[in-house]
């Protein structure tokens, strides 16, 4: 059955497989799902004087941005520390959820060997009553769309 209605996009989670970080799934926001194929190259034909035949190159992927705001002794920000300033990396398998309204997850994505490449802390402002906030950046090889039930 196809739902013809467009789903909310403020309910959903992300969940890091491997590190034991159950219960940091909760992000403010999430983007860089992008993927392209932004070159392509020529291949000219004897004979053929009309066209050349493009072909499609490689896809790339945009950085895995998340951001919420900051926990003090993260074992998400443990994994991120050990891959900034000790230059260990451990790849891990990052998916994530859009919930409907019982949880359960709607649509996912699963970026394959993710690992740490940025992370802000958003800078302190004494005119500002807000939360500190924290921005994570992930690279990874690639994304795919996962058949979710409904």
């Amino acid at each position: 059955m196809v739902n013809r209605y467009p789903p909310a996009g403020f309910h959903f989670s992300v969940i890091f497989d491997g590190l034991g970080t159950e219960k940091e799934t909760g992000f403010q926001s999430v983007s860089g799902l992008n993927a392209s194929i932004p070159n392509s190259f020529e291949i000219k034909e004897g004979g053929e004087n009309r066209f050349t035949h493009r072909l499609p190159e490689r896809a790339t992927y945009d950085n895995l941005v998340l951001k919420r705001g900051l926990l003090v002794g993260s074992e998400l920000i443990g994994w991120f520390r050990d891959a900034i300033e000790y230059f260990k990396f451990q790849p891990i398998t990052v998916t994530v959820n859009l919930l409907n309204e019982n949880h359960e997850p709607l649509e996912s994505w699963q970026f394959v060997n993710a690992w740490p490449s940025k992370w802000n802390i958003e800078g302190f402002d004494a005119e500002k009553n807000g939360i500190m906030a924290e921005t994570i950046e992930l690279s990874y090889q690639y994304y795919t769309r996962l058949e979710v039930g409904t």
